[in-house]
């Protein structure tokens, strides 16, 4: 899917993994640790951003809809339209729980909260 900007609709992973995830101030609020796919639809059920540990200790991961990650060059970082005090609040879990019975639950959770338009429906 592309982003809100235009961005290509292909990328490899690789490229986007440890990618710096920014809040749209320029701070820096995590990075992007995994990418949750879903081979039955061919789709990327979200984007797992960690942040709030301290060389991996105490790190809070977060699945975020990859629509909602745009790709900003100048900032050579990943662009959120939310502070790190609205992730603070939002779904977010061990990478292992969120991606527990195939991830579905952490799925829905964050697109509800996040208000991204579900892609599966």
């Amino acid at each position: 899917m592309p982003t809100p900007t235009g961005h290509t609709t292909a990328i490899r992973a690789k490229k986007v993994l440890g990618t710096t995830v920014k809040d749209t101030s320029g701070e820096k609020i995590g990075s992007v640790e995994d990418l949750v796919l879903d081979k039955q639809s061919n789709t990327i059920l979200f984007a797992v951003v960690g942040f709030g540990g301290v060389l991996g200790m105490g790190e809070k991961y977060h699945p975020l809809p990859w629509a909602v990650l745009n790709y900003d060059e100048d900032e050579d970082a990943y662009v959120v339209p939310y502070s790190k005090d609205e992730l603070k609040a939002a779904p977010c879990d061990t990478i292992d729980e969120l991606t527990k019975n195939d991830g579905h639950a952490y799925r829905d959770q964050s697109f509800a909260f996040y208000k991204v338009d579900q892609y599966w429906t």
